[in-house]
């Protein structure tokens, strides 16, 4: 690796750790000439699973891309950037898994969707809104009422199941 303050090609490594799916491994390292310490992500790489756009033009699977809309969508919100590196790596695992060779953005979008509301509801109807392209306030009030039906339902089937 190169330092980040330096770029001294010679570093160690302090600490590795796995990530809990073991599909990413964390590595704190020490650069030998300055002595700045800096983080690493080290990934499996896999065969390069292509996004084929409304448009049908296709593009290369960008986790970096997944991460910046929900971050954005997170923006100002308690969620840490752990729980979204996680939620990155869990969708581009799901879309490997899901598919050979190409995707299409509307399941990424989906399965970006399926995530954000897990973590932060705010975050859920900000991305969904931009995703779906919301044009007035109904669609919104619409959105939250789906939301609370959902919750009233969840409650209910948890008070018949106890």
């Amino acid at each position: 690796m190169r330092c980040v303050q330096c770029s001294h090609t010679e570093d160690k490594v302090i600490d590795s750790r796995m990530s809990k799916d073991g599909g990413c491994i964390r590595r704190r390292r020490e650069c030998l000439r300055c002595n700045y310490r800096y983080t690493t992500y080290e990934h499996i790489e896999r065969t390069e699973l292509r996004v084929v756009k409304r448009d049908n033009l296709n593009e290369a699977l960008n986790r970096e891309k997944i991460l910046r809309g929900m971050i954005k969508a997170c923006e100002k919100r308690p969620v840490s950037m752990e729980q979204l590196d996680q939620a990155a790596d869990e969708i581009v695992a799901e879309l490997h898994r899901d598919h050979q060779r190409e995707v299409p953005s509307a399941y990424i979008g989906m399965k970006v969707i399926e995530k954000l509301q897990a973590i932060d509801p705010v975050a859920y109807i900000r991305y969904v809104s931009v995703y779906n392209q919301f044009q007035n306030v109904d669609e919104f009030i619409e959105l939250v009422r789906g939301m609370e039906r959902k919750t009233a339902n969840d409650a209910l089937q948890r008070k018949f199941t106890l």
